[in-house]
């Protein structure tokens, strides 16, 4: 018997997230020495490998053990969000699907060991070093931006006077 899995796109984005982010930190930690960076275009952009202990831009880093939990719990959220909600729109399957990725992506290495890995360094713009799981992330609330923009404008209820 096959089950039709409701908000499959959700799904796939969040499987999608994890596994890349889960490889590529798993190929910084094995390649890399902490603290090493290699220029992939110098001054530009380098492969910097980091451990963040707080959030985004390392907020909460002296005391970030909270963290952990919150992901966990955002996690949770998510997915009673795509198994007991709406049918979701297709951007908002993504939108949401990318962020549950992400954020299992850092939880994970936070109960793991306390400590996020982060590796991308764009070096032109002094942005703080950054993972996959934060570029999904802001993909999936790019999506839900998209989705709240494109939402057709909700039809008049009652009688027309």
């Amino acid at each position: 018997m096959l089950v039709k899995l409701k908000n499959y796109l959700f799904w796939i984005a969040a499987v999608v997230a994890i596994v890349s982010d889960q490889i590529t930190k798993y190929w910084v930690v094995q390649f890399f020495e902490l603290g090493e960076s290699i220029p992939i275009w110098d001054g530009v952009f380098h492969f910097t490998f980091v451990e963040n202990t707080g959030a985004a831009f390392s907020l909460f880093s002296e005391n970030g053990g909270w963290l952990r939990w919150l992901s966990l719990i955002v996690s949770l959220g998510l997915m009673l969000l795509a198994i007991l909600g709406p049918k979701m729109t297709r951007l908002e399957q993504l939108g949401f699907g990318c962020i549950l990725g992400g954020a299992l992506g850092n939880g994970l290495d936070r109960f793991a060991s306390g400590a996020v890995v982060d590796f991308l360094d764009f070096r032109l713009i002094n942005f703080p070093i950054f993972n996959l799981a934060g570029v999904f992330i802001n993909i999936g609330i790019l999506c839900l931006l998209l989705a709240a923009i494109n939402e057709p404008p909700a039809k008049p209820s009652g009688p027309k006077a």
